[in-house]
């Protein structure tokens, strides 16, 4: 029950960090192919905010789903995986960054990071097959 909660709440921070004031999409399209090198994504995957909400809603979703399911380790792995991907990867804000918010920010850093993790198809939707390879 202990770990339960323990995925739920890191998946509540993921939606958490995805709420927050949008800004530009020219932005935050140069922010993303700045953040490729860093979070292996592809240098072509520049979503807008809106579009980076949705791919860490899509995979909140997922890991809550898992959880309720009885795949609390899974659905732990998967996100202990991403966590460590996006820390590595917002160490130090590109310029091309600094003008988001840090809201925003996170949720770029995020998305990139499930890109660089494998786990989006060919249009950059999040890929919950993908993710359980």
């Amino acid at each position: 029950m202990r770990r339960t909660t323990t995925v739920l709440l890191a998946a509540c921070l993921l939606v958490g960090a995805a709420v927050g004031c949008s800004s530009g999409d020219d932005e935050a399209k140069d922010c993303a192919a700045a953040l490729s090198k860093r979070t292996g994504g592809d240098p072509g995957d520049t979503p807008t905010i809106a579009e980076a909400k949705d791919r860490v809603d899509a995979v909140d979703d997922t890991l809550a789903g898992m959880v309720r399911a009885g795949y609390e380790t899974v659905a732990e792995a998967s996100f202990n995986k991403l966590e460590s991907k996006t820390k590595a990867a917002t160490k130090d804000r590109p310029t091309e960054c600094e003008g988001l918010s840090d809201d925003d920010y996170t949720t770029l850093v995020t998305a990139k990071a499930i890109d660089g993790l494998g786990w989006t198809d060919e249009n950059g939707e999040f890929d919950k097959t993908k993710m359980l390879d």
